[in-house]
């Protein structure tokens, strides 16, 4: 490579400089350079240049290491980023220099500085990942090589280098897709390395040994390589128990329960890598409980009564809670096992809890440390379940697994520790805070998940009342806040089994509590006022066995309190570290989706609902917290709106400069809910629309605007808006044509077909034949021309809908003869192969009652059908028809009124968010007939008062069986017509 070592180290120098500008100049020659071969060479030789600074050689280390990542497999690396198809992949290394790198990396590696080494033995996994073992047979036997020369000097820098980056060769036994190719790599591995691996081990453990009262710094690379030992022990066992691990596993096993039985100094227990490696122990304990249960029976015994031993031996080293953890989930999966007797006496189960379970449980600094300043790590681990690493969670996992087989015994333990605990609160509630808030976690973490036979801890309701309700009506929300938030936490968990009425005591409070200056107390006040809209009761509807989930509260409840709630909502906001916080805006949400907004409250909150979109435009960055003020905004726009239409301008000044300002400054991230908040409003409007708004529709039509693949779906449901709202317009400067050529650009993209029939169906709702009528041979030709190469379900349902809709807007013969004009005879085509049995797979009410209505006036309105040539395809169609009908009914009151659990996105993505509360709402094309059950019977008997001669249509395909098999079919008819005029029709029928 012509770039000298030199000029590539001052690349390098100015890329770590605080100014922008040689940084930028340093970085953009780095990337330019990238794609000349030879430059991963002379990376690696500047990483390893002694005289250079370290500064640079770590600069150059993590350049390195990324390039090898991008370069050494490109189409891997795009594939891997889901790069868009047309990027095109960086040149790859070229063959020659990958030889040498491989030659040079391992040899670098042990040589290069401390800070350097760690870049390197990852470079090393990434090449690894391609290459070993097929393409570097030769990196096994330099690594043993070179382990065993470490280990004979004594290098355990070295020693841990050469495990570091073995550990990072097997993890993938721990993480790939168990297959035949991933077991010859791993017998390859263990072949080479479960030998060599042993001896470093036990070598290292007879070093230990002879120090155990060494100092810190004696002991601590000795442990750390231990620890590493320990990582591959687990990587080469995790796929099974391999021969080599079995036949030695004794040895293993000893020095496992060694290092978790020794005591050492003070200084060094507490200094962290010994608790680290007893973590690593314990983790591959869990692995052969989990896998080789058989195997490892005969250690159980001692691991465990081990285990718990050095649980109960308190710790402080920086490691301990990891050690914790995992020592406590071997227990947890000891416990769930058929050795459970282990903990079968009292006193064990006594010392369990009282030593280890109670006293996880308790709060310790490190949590209110984390509770004042990552309120957002808090809630995480609190309440949306990541805590699962945690003592606390960790310690209640332990109870219930033992419970599962002792649930009276710990049932028992647990109950007297809560009452104790609360017992020490009341004794001084100022010092002892901490014991209310153990026993109120203690109450959450141990309740029973829905649907489970397991009861729970205690009287809910008289918890509730005794324990939690106090908080709750504290006066100072700023008060203890850690308890408030264990309170306002049970409130939620337990919303369900409280009465409504103590509820509606206490939703004044809990307005109160979203004033708190704790991001988390108002955060979690704000989360139980969003939850309890969503709570459900069970109602069996009257005279039938129908059982619906009703809303508990609705408008009615909370709109005394809407004012109040929505002041101090907003309000919340606004404190440090708020402003975008997804709970509150979720609640926002809710209470707007359920209350009856008045016009005041309704013009303050969209205003507020503006103000907060506009500065969020500015960076963009909390995806979870924006989706839900798009929510809030369309919630108020659909239950404020539609009530008092006066407030659709007083919306629009508010809303249209910042939707207009994300269009202008392309806030690509808003694009689609701007375009879905255009659509609400434009349904809202009264005809004419405004100039803003047709100055919108051009844009809509535009090309341009369809060529981000994310908004389509957004853009689809403005068009039919406007479609449905102004279709006159459509007559005008050629729109019409415009609107078919984007429906026809929809057709043929199978991520966007069923958009473009949502775009053919509202023209055929709104437009008459007249009008579209020229357009049907374009969009007959689009259509077929699909369908002969897709043949998908979901598409030929859409074919079929879209085709319903003509008919029963324009009649069966303009139907058939616009698919006619194609080719002669080409309606009968398509309906044999592709409506008749397609039709039986529609679903939705309203598509289920436009397809069987359509397909009813098709056999027996249209002449072709009516022909004795199409006897049989007249008796296939009225069979689908009557098992379309014939399908149960399912009850749609439980959606009706339904507040949706709407789940967080947690990224920005090319895919389109759909707002739950901007939905289109959905119109029945067929209002004036109630019942398609009832219009199939009704029909057909006019259909054969009209011709007698009905039965020479049938022939000899409708035998008097077959008829017969229709009729069981269509046994709900009885309702609608008399057994008699149905008998008497299928006599006819049947001659």
């Amino acid at each position: 490579m012509d770039i000298s070592p030199e000029t590539l180290a001052s690349w390098f120098l100015q890329s770590l400089s605080p100014d922008p500008h040689p940084r930028r100049a340093a970085e953009a020659s780095l990337a330019a350079a990238a794609d000349r071969p030879g430059f991963a060479l002379a990376l690696l030789q500047l990483v390893a240049a002694p005289a250079v600074d370290d500064q640079i050689r770590l600069a150059a280390a993590v350049h390195f290491k990324n390039h090898l990542r991008s370069h050494w497999a490109p189409s891997t690396a795009v594939a891997a980023e889901e790069a868009p198809s047309s990027a095109p992949s960086p040149p790859p290394i070229p063959a020659p220099e990958k030889e040498q790198i491989k030659s040079l990396l391992v040899s670098l590696m042990l040589a290069a500085p401390p800070r350097v080494q760690p870049q390197l033995s990852e470079a090393l996994a990434i090449v690894s990942a391609h290459d070993f073992p097929q393409s570097w047979p030769s990196l096994l036997p330099e690594l043993v090589a070179s382990l065993r020369n470490a280990a004979a000097a004594n290098d355990y820098r070295a020693v841990n280098g050469l495990l570091g980056a073995a550990a990072s060769l097997f993890a993938k036994f721990r993480i790939s897709f168990d297959n035949n190719a991933l077991r010859l790599d791993l017998k390859y591995c263990l072949d080479g390395f479960a030998a060599p691996l042993l001896e470093v081990f036990l070598k290292t453990s007879r070093f230990i040994a002879a120090n155990v009262a060494g100092p810190p710094e004696t002991l601590r690379p000795l442990f750390e390589s231990q620890r590493l030992c320990c990582e591959i022990f687990h990587s080469l066992n995790s796929i099974e128990l391999p021969e080599f691990f079995e036949e030695h596993m004794r040895e293993w096993m000893t020095e496992f329960l060694a290092y978790l039985g020794t005591a050492y100094s003070p200084a060094v227990e507490s200094e962290g890598t010994l608790d680290a490696l007893r973590a690593s122990v314990c983790e591959n304990l869990q692995l052969y409980m989990e896998k080789n249960e058989e195997e490892f029976k005969d250690y159980l015994n001692d691991f465990a009564s081990t285990v718990w031993k050095l649980l109960m031996t308190p710790g402080s080293s920086p490691s301990r809670d990891q050690l914790t953890v995992t020592a406590i989930k071997f227990l947890t999966t000891v416990s769930t096992s058929v050795h459970h007797s282990l903990f079968s006496s009292p006193e064990v189960l006594q010392r369990i809890c009282s030593s280890i379970v109670f006293p996880n449980i308790r709060l310790r600094d490190e949590d209110e440390e984390l509770f004042e300043i990552n309120y957002i790590e808090y809630i995480r681990r609190d309440i949306e379940g990541s805590d699962i690493d945690t003592r606390r969670r960790i310690a209640c996992e332990l109870l219930k697994g033992i419970a599962l087989n002792y649930k009276e015994q710990v049932t028992a333990l647990v109950s007297l520790q809560i009452q104790e605990m609360l017992k020490v609160y009341a004794a001084n509630p100022g010092e002892n805070w901490k014991e209310k808030d153990s026993a109120i976690y203690l109450v959450v973490a141990l309740s029973p998940k829905a649907g489970s036979s397991s009861g729970y801890l205690v009287d809910v309701e008289s918890f509730f009342t005794s324990v939690i309700v106090p908080e709750l009506q504290e006066q100072d929300v700023n008060a203890a806040p850690m308890l408030k938030a264990g309170a306002l936490k049970f409130f939620t968990v337990f919303r369900d089994q409280i009465p409504k009425q103590a509820v509606m005591t206490l939703l004044p409070h809990l307005a109160r509590f979203l004033m708190s200056e704790s991001n988390v107390v108002h955060s979690y006040a704000a989360n139980c006022i969003e939850k309890l809209l969503l709570v459900k009761d069970r109602i069996t509807v009257v005279g039938s066995n129908v059982v619906t989930l009703t809303p508990r509260y609705g408008s009615l409840d909370i709109n005394p309190f809407l004012p109040q709630l929505m002041t101090n909502l907003f309000n919340a906001l606004q404190f440090s570290e708020s402003q975008e916080n997804p709970y509150i805006m979720k609640c926002i949400m809710r209470v707007l989706g359920v209350g009856n907004v008045n016009s005041e409250v309704a013009a303050h909150c969209i205003s507020r609902l503006a103000f907060v979109l506009s500065e969020i435009c500015k960076n963009p960055r909390n995806p979870t917290f924006n989706h839900y003020l798009f929510e809030s905004i369309a919630a108020l726009i659909g239950r404020s709106c539609e009530n008092d239409q006066a407030l659709i301008p007083v919306f629009e000044a508010s809303l249209f400069p910042v939707l207009q300002k994300i269009l202008v400054d392309d806030v690509t991230e808003f694009w689609p809910y701007a375009f879905q908040i255009f659509a609400q409003l434009v349904e809202m409007s009264k005809p004419p629309l405004s100039n803003s708004y047709m100055l919108l529709f051009h844009v809509l039509l535009s090309p341009e605007s369809w060529k981000r693949q994310g908004n389509v779906p957004a853009l689809v449901r403005l068009l039919q808006a406007y479609l449905q709202k102004v279709p006159n317009e459509l007559k005008n400067e050629g729109r019409l044509h415009q609107v078919i050529q984007i429906s026809m650009s929809l057709l043929p993209a199978s991520k966007t077909e069923e958009l473009g029939f949502y775009v053919l169906n509202t023209v055929v709702e709104n437009l008459s034949f007249d009008i579209v009528g020229p357009y049907f041979r374009d969009i007959w030709s689009t259509i077929f021309t699909r369908l002969q190469s897709r043949r998908a379900v979901k598409f030929v349902n859409s074919l079929v809908i879209f085709m319903s809709l003509i008919l029963v807007k324009h009649g069966p013969s303009i139907l058939v003869d616009s698919v006619d004009v194609l080719q002669k005879g080409l309606f009968m085509q398509i309906l044999q192969p592709f409506w008749i049995p397609n039709l039986k797979l529609i679903s939705g009410a309203i598509e289920m009652k436009l397809a069987s209505v359509a397909a009813t006036r098709l056999i027996c309105e249209s002449p072709v059908l009516l022909d004795p040539s199409s006897s049989e395809l007249w008796g296939k169609m009225l069979d689908s028809i009557i098992t379309l009908l014939a399908q149960p009914n399912e009850y749609k009151g439980e959606q009706e009124n339904n507040e949706p659990d709407i789940h967080e996105t947690l990224g920005y993505t090319t895919a389109f968010a759909r707002l739950h509360y901007g939905g289109k709402k959905e119109e029945d094309p067929l209002k004036e007939i109630r019942d398609p059950k009832e219009f199939l019977v009704t029909s057909l008997s006019r259909l054969s008062a009209r011709s007698p001669g009905i039965e020479e249509i049938a022939g000899s395909e409708l035998s008097l069986n077959f008829c017969h098999g229709i009729l069981h079919k269509l046994a709900f008819v009885k309702s609608v017509v008399s057994i008699k005029e149905t008998a008497e029709f299928w006599w006819i029928r049947d001659g």
